[in-house]
C-alpha cells in the first residue's frame, strides 16, 4: 500500500515507518504535523496515497489537528482510507471519524497505539480500511458503548478539552492560553458544559460540581 503517515513524535514516526516498510508497504512521506500532512498528500494529487495513518492530537494545540486534517483531505480525496492511531480512547474522535464511513468510499479505522506492536493486526487493519472497510479497537468500542448515554458524552471535543483543564484547577485565562482561545470563547464553552451537565447557578460551586462529575466519569472502573 502507498501510505502517508502523520505523527509528531519523532521516535514513533521513525518506528512506524520501519514497521510499515517491514510489512511491504511504501511510505510516501512521514509528516510531523497537520500542515506537513496536507502538503504531502496534495503533492501526490495526481496519484494520491491509498491510506493516511495519523495521530489525533498534533501541534500546535495538541487537540484534534491530525484528525481534522485527515477528514479535510478525505473531502478532497474521497477514496483515501484513514487509519487513526491514538493513545486515547477518544470516543468523540472515533465517532467523528466513523460518521464519514457511509458517505465516502475510503475505509476508516481507529486503533490504540499499543496495537502498533502487533504487526499482524496492524497489517490487517491497513488492508481492511484500504478495501473500504471499518476497523475499531475493541477498547474504543467498549468505551463508546459504555459512555454514550452519560451526559459528559454530549460534550464536543473542545468542550472536553476545556473541562479537562478546568478539572486540573486552571483559571479561564490559563485555559485560554493553553488552547489558544479568547476568554469569551472559554466562558462560552464552560457555560455549554454546565448546561449539558444540568448544573445551574443555584447548585453551588458549578466548577467544583462539574469537576467531580468529570473525575468520576474518567476514573470509574471498567
Amino acid at each position: 500500500m502507498r501510505i502517508v503517515i502523520a505523527e509528531d513524535a519523532a521516535l514513533m514516526r521513525a518506528g512506524l515507518t520501519a514497521l510499515l516498510d517491514a510489512l511491504g508497504h511504501r511510505v510516501l512521506h512521514a509528516a510531523k504535523d497537520a500542515e506537513d500532512l496536507n502538503r504531502a498528500v496534495d503533492s501526490h494529487a495526481d496519484d494520491p496515497p491509498e491510506v493516511i495513518i495519523t495521530d489525533v492530537r498534533m501541534p500546535p494545540t495538541h487537540t484534534d489537528e491530525g484528525l481534522v486534517a485527515a477528514l479535510a483531505l478525505r473531502e478532497r480525496y474521497p477514496a483515501i482510507a484513514i487509519l487513526v492511531l491514538s493513545q486515547y480512547l477518544g470516543g468523540e474522535y472515533a465517532s467523528r471519524l466513523l460518521a464519514t464511513a457511509e458517505s465516502q468510499p475510503g475505509g476508516v479505522g481507529y486503533l490504540l497505539k499499543d496495537r502498533v506492536g502487533h504487526l499482524t493486526e496492524l497489517d490487517r487493519a491497513i488492508h481492511t480500511v484500504a478495501g473500504g472497510g471499518v476497523v475499531v479497537d475493541p477498547k474504543v468500542i467498549d468505551d463508546l458503548l459504555g459512555r454514550r448515554h452519560h451526559p459528559l458524552a454530549q460534550l464536543t471535543g473542545r468542550e472536553q478539552d476545556v473541562m479537562s483543564l478546568m478539572a486540573q484547577g486552571r483559571t479561564n485565562e490559563q485555559i485560554g492560553e493553553e488552547l489558544h482561545l479568547s476568554i469569551g470563547s472559554v466562558e462560552k464553552h464552560i457555560r455549554n458544559v454546565f448546561d449539558k451537565l444540568s448544573i445551574t447557578p443555584t447548585d453551588g460551586n458549578r466548577r467544583v460540581l462539574a469537576t467531580l462529575r468529570w473525575l468520576s466519569f474518567h476514573h470509574r472502573p471498567n
